[in-house]
């Protein structure tokens, strides 16, 4: 038995290891900065499509610039209300809304993002979170100042099925909910996704993706799930505007 040559055998697979592990770490260390930064990027570019804004990224020479400046120019405010309207501390940007979807209503911290437009109206944009048939979806709703009226949303998935489910992420999809409105005669009703109806003259309801009813659901359920916590805080600034 060749004893010396199995010790550096095993030296040597030992030593490779090791040096590819720290190969990988201080990659992985040396690259976070650049995903995190990708990854605050896009959800400020999401954040802007919601109104309608930033849709000419891709075929700017300096996406990251682009998508900076203008979420400087028009994302004037940011904050934090709980489920009763209040404004409480916290950074909005950072709240990870899927875990604080996971949490009863009256237990959440919500975050809201007010774009003010070029003649001064402000849009108000509040994250959603859901699920799919395969995973979670995600998404922005924006709302004009009567907090009843649907400016634009955005939604995408991690892994639903292309050409079905998969299509929420499309302008075909989301365009459906423009104008589109939350309450029917101050009764929260949310925007339904739904099939086999004529929709058009519906100021509540949207078509569902054909073949994606799983999905279709999703959303459905999201946006009322997610927006309901937000209705104290509607009802707060409703109030206000009419003093």
């Amino acid at each position: 038995m060749n004893t010396q040559g199995n010790t550096y055998t095993i030296i040597y697979a030992s030593v490779m290891v090791i040096l590819v592990a720290a190969g990988l770490s201080y990659a992985a260390l040396t690259l976070k900065p650049f995903q995190d930064k990708n990854v605050q990027i896009e959800k400020k570019q999401n954040i802007l499509s919601s109104v309608h804004l930033g849709l000419e990224a891709a075929s700017q020479p300096n996406k990251q610039k682009y998508i900076e400046t203008l979420y400087e120019q028009y994302i004037t405010e940011a904050f934090v209300v709980d489920s009763k309207g209040n404004r409480v501390d916290g950074n909005a940007f950072a709240i990870d809304v899927k875990k604080e979807n996971a949490k009863p209503i009256d237990q959440r911290t919500l975050p809201i993002f007010v774009c003010t437009m070029e003649d001064a109206s402000k849009n108000y944009i509040i994250p959603v979170y859901g699920r799919g048939l395969w995973g979670p979806i995600w998404g922005y709703v924006a709302l004009k100042s009567d907090f009843n009226t649907v400016v634009g949303v955005v939604f995408d998935h991690k892994s639903e099925t292309p050409g079905l489910g998969a299509e929420i992420n499309t302008l075909q999809f989301q365009e459906q909910f423009n104008d589109k409105q939350l309450f029917e005669n101050e009764n929260f009703v949310s925007v339904k996704v739904v099939k086999n109806q004529i929709t058009s003259k519906n100021p509540h309801a949207v078509d569902a993706i054909s073949g994606g009813t799983i999905t279709s659901n999703g959303v459905d359920e999201m946006l009322h799930d997610c927006i309901i916590g937000y209705l104290e805080f509607f009802k707060t600034q409703k109030t206000l505007s009419h003093e």
